[in-house]
């Protein structure tokens, strides 16, 4: 694992964590990260953990979220030390649109969240029917979260599309997030 030093002081790899209903693709999209290929999968049962070289940081650690409703209720659990969130979500499903919505309201709400930036993946954009990314900000009123930094970013983790622009985007907010690390040391 990489590691951070600010102030001479020693940290471990920068933590990201992948939420998102179930079905939205994650998984998918942590394999197309880190080893460009396309993996079968199965719905996620806990969580997967995996590290990504990232040219700024060295080596981030990605923790992958199972997204069904019965998991919901542990996302919490995962949120402590966590230095930017991925919030994935299948911009084919309009009719789910809310509940994703909703529940990246109650994970930016926890108490560990505070100040945490987030990156908005809209996955699938390669389906006939994607919602725009206008469509979604709008939809999901990302421009609530005035309360840290965030983008919106439209991928294909299937294809592979839009995914350099993906971790060009979290590495801009990890950054955001060690400088106010380092700002409380």
């Amino acid at each position: 694992m990489g590691n951070l030093n600010f102030k001479g002081q020693h940290k471990e790899a920068p933590r990201v964590v992948i939420m998102g209903l179930d079905s939205a693709g994650k998984t998918t999209l942590l394999y197309k990260l880190k080893n460009n290929q396309q993996v079968e999968t199965y719905p996620t049962v806990g969580f997967n953990v995996e590290s990504l070289e990232a040219s700024k940081y060295g080596s981030l650690t990605l923790w992958d979220v199972g997204g069904q409703d019965q998991l919901r209720s542990s996302w919490k659990n995962y949120l402590e030390d966590t230095d930017s969130l991925l919030y994935v979500l299948d911009s084919t499903d309009e009719d789910r649109l809310p509940e994703a919505t909703a529940e990246l309201e109650n994970v930016l709400n926890n108490v560990h969240m505070a100040g945490v930036p987030f990156l908005v993946l809209a996955n699938k954009q390669e389906m006939p029917g994607a919602l725009s990314l206008l469509e979604i900000k709008n939809r999901m009123r990302l421009d609530r979260f005035n309360d840290r930094s965030w983008e919106l970013r439209g991928c294909s983790a299937l294809t592979g599309e839009g995914l350099k622009e993906v971790q060009l985007a979290l590495e801009r907010l990890l950054k955001i997030s060690v400088n106010e690390k380092k700002k409380n040391l």
